[in-house]
């Protein structure tokens, strides 16, 4: 027991709006060095006047899979949904304006629990959390997705749909309009020959 309480190691972030406090020991049997974290025993995120969010393993996983792409597709101007009804914690676009962000519990009865950020206390959790996937301290193979570049079609639906059809519709309509002058102005005619010209035709 006292042996387990010594090697018990917290991974500290802070930033203004909230401190990530993440407890765990070093895996023994893979020879991670006693400062390290191998094995999280749990975690929690402190906010400044809102209720502190604790957890296991999974809900910090979790939390790392959907809120750093969902930061990285906002600088790009590409704001959807991350995470699904049936994952632990999904992030959203708020209705007016900020952002949601919920976390649901794997104990039946535990209604979630939401938490709505503005920009700057966005800002902060991605900062934390991202200063958690970078600490090397952290023994932990994470599942994370990869910073992939953003597809065609994520690109496109940022421009709005007005925008997406200016050009397509423009070009029709140019295209009409030419059809139209075509059957509406009468070709120039056929000069006819002078007096003075032979006509050649049918002659060897």
């Amino acid at each position: 027991m006292l042996q387990s309480a010594l090697m018990k190691q917290t991974l500290r972030h802070d930033q203004l709006s909230c401190r990530l406090l993440v407890e765990g020991v070093p895996d023994v049997s893979a020879g991670q060095a006693p400062d390290s974290v191998g094995i999280i025993t749990g975690w929690r995120l402190q906010w400044v006047g809102r209720p502190e969010l604790e957890g296991e393993r999974e809900h910090l996983l979790a939390l790392m899979d959907v809120v750093l792409p969902y930061a990285r597709h906002l600088i790009s101007g590409v704001g959807r949904r991350f995470g699904t009804e049936r994952q632990p914690v999904q992030i959203e676009p708020g209705a007016a304006g900020g952002h949601r962000l919920e976390l649901r519990s794997r104990q039946a009865g535990n209604p979630s629990l939401v938490v709505d950020l503005d920009d700057a206390e966005l800002a902060d959790l991605v900062r934390v959390l991202d200063g958690l996937r970078l600490d090397p301290r952290l023994q932990l193979q994470l599942a994370l997705p990869l910073p992939l570049p953003l597809r065609q079609r994520e690109l496109a639906e940022r421009l709005p749909l007005q925008r997406r059809l200016a050009a397509p519709v423009a070009g029709l309509t140019a295209l009409a309009a030419a059809a139209v002058l075509a059957l509406v102005i009468p070709p120039p005619p056929v000069p006819a020959p002078s007096p003075g010209t032979p006509a050649t035709a049918g002659r060897p």
